[in-house]
Parts: structure tokens; sequence; C-alpha cells
């Protein structure tokens, strides 16, 4: 439970460490990074969905 929770803070926060900590350096990194370039809230969905859900 707890470590859901700070998953979820630190995917808010900050998505592309959230996705790096669970997934490490790859395509699902790469794709966070652009998302969150490109807007913040598609690399905050991203990466709830990848470290959370």
């Amino acid at each position: 439970m707890d470590n859901k929770l700070v998953a979820l803070i630190v995917s808010i926060l900050l998505p592309p460490l959230a996705v790096y900590l669970k997934k490490g350096a790859g395509s699902d990194l790469v794709i966070n990074i652009v998302l969150c370039l490109l807007m913040w809230l598609p690399g905050v969905l991203h990466a709830i969905w990848l470290t959370v859900l």
C-alpha cells in the first residue's frame, strides 16, 4: 500500500523519474519524456499507468 502511494506521488510530481525507477532506461522512459515535453498531463497519466496500475 505505501509503495503504491509513493509511486503515485512521484508519478504526479516527476513522471519521468517514476518511469525510470520502475522500468529503467528504455522506450517507456523516452515516450514519457516526450509526453511530458508536449504536455504535462499525458506524461503523468502514462507514468501512473506504468507504475501504479
